[in-house]
């Protein structure tokens, strides 16, 4: 019993503390008109394994936490979106997926086969440098006020293009890495696309009456329903190998009206404590003896693919009409791999793939999410608006751009 409190007590000194270092690191950010990101994700690497002043009793709850961030993050742009936006989206965007496929999971593949990893391993680097981080520029995308850009919606439908192709994705990756028959794979994969098509059918079809379900005037009953079924949701689409980003998006789409707005009001809270804890986790979860090994070769293989995943969603939004700062946006804000990558990598090194994959796809992402916060706000600066679009200088911030202005 007694060690019982004492661990309890240690459990909650640790996330205290935290989240008070978290504050002051949230408060410097903003002091400074930088994104936290970069900061939260440096402060777990301080705190975690082989760092200055690891944690011991509170990792598992971070863990949780880091989950739960990214269910909210998608959650909450899912409410911002109606189910019928989101399918005409992504039909406009099927040219875009494509181009995001091509541009970014080649590099992944070339530099596996360059380093000898072999077909396998380079077919999982592939799809580490192809997915973009739907919890960091979900993030970045609201700090930054762009939810009501007309970019916003060409990023989104990106993002739900490469988590829908996670569903398919990661199942052959499974079977091809533990050598399983052709027959498992295909069942594996048949169960994640059946469990994506009815998440769809249900968010367009029956979306008006799912939101009848909760009552929009109260507050308490509105915030655990919706809250409940997010998780339910996601946690059902993680089971069959969908990700639970996606069923969590997906859950916001499916809500309207008056219960998706007071939703939105209820749930910022509790989105910004996970998603904090997300981008903490993450660094602690990061050994930082095991990085500088592969430092260089990871940060040449994300410089390569900043500059690809740049390249692509500047395409993508060029092809849906959007202006050249808005375009830049787009390119810009797709830089940050996460979430995807580490799972892929902690797939592919489990079943005893190239052991370096793994600190590899770490100190990639790393460098990609910290990169990524600091150039996605390239488009804002003057400068840089003078250099790509003169004509487009006198253009109100990101933040006041009506929707239908053509020269976002």
């Amino acid at each position: 019993m007694g060690n019982e409190v004492h661990s309890t007590a240690l459990l909650l000194v640790e996330i205290g503390a935290l989240l008070l270092v978290l504050s002051l690191l949230a408060r410097f950010g903003a002091r400074f008109g930088i994104s936290p990101i970069p900061l939260y994700l440096l402060a777990g690497l301080a705190l975690g394994n082989g760092g200055v002043l690891p944690l011991s009793a509170s990792n598992e709850f971070f863990s949780v936490g880091s989950e739960i961030g990214v269910i909210l993050l998608l959650v909450m742009l899912g409410l911002e979106y109606s189910a019928s936006e989101l399918v005409g989206s992504l039909k406009r965007s099927k040219l875009a997926g494509a181009m995001d496929a091509v541009f970014n999971a080649l590099p992944g593949a070339a530099f596996a086969i360059i380093l000898g990893w072999g077909p396998i391993a380079a077919l999982a680097l592939a799809g580490i440098t192809w997915v973009s981080s739907s919890g960091v520029i979900a993030k970045l995308v609201r700090d930054l006020g762009r939810i009501g850009n007309r970019e916003t919606p060409v990023i989104l439908s990106v993002l739900v293009i490469e988590d829908l192709a996670m569903a398919f994705y990661l199942p052959v990756l499974s079977a091809v890495v533990i050598g399983a028959g052709i027959m498992e794979g295909a069942i594996t994969l048949a169960i994640a696309v059946l469990v994506v098509l009815v998440i769809l059918l249900v968010a367009l079809r029956w979306g008006r009456f799912l939101s009848r379900l909760f009552p929009a005037e109260h507050a308490e009953a509105l915030l655990l329903g919706v809250l409940g079924l997010t998780m339910l949701v996601a946690g059902l689409a993680d089971r069959v190998n969908v990700s639970a980003a996606v069923g969590a998006f997906l859950v916001g789409i499916a809500l309207s009206g008056p219960v998706a707005h007071n939703a939105t009001q209820l749930l910022t809270p509790l989105r910004d404590l996970f998603a904090a804890i997300f981008f903490v986790f993450f660094g602690l979860a990061t050994d930082p003896a095991d990085i500088w090994p592969v430092l260089l070769p990871a940060l040449a293989l994300a410089l390569l693919t900043i500059v690809t995943k740049t390249a692509s969603g500047y395409l993508a939004a060029k092809h849906a009409g959007i202006g050249k700062l808005g375009r830049w946006r787009t390119g810009l804000s797709l830089a940050p791999r996460g979430e995807f990558s580490i799972v892929i990598a902690g797939l592919a090194v489990g079943a005893g793939l190239e052991p370096q994959l793994a600190p590899l796809a770490t100190a990639y992402v790393l460098v990609t999410i910290i990169v990524g916060s600091i150039t996605t706000r390239l488009p804002d600066a003057a400068w840089f608006r003078r250099m790509v679009a003169p004509s487009a200088t006198a253009e109100p911030q990101p933040s006041q751009i009506p929707t239908a202005d053509p020269s976002a």
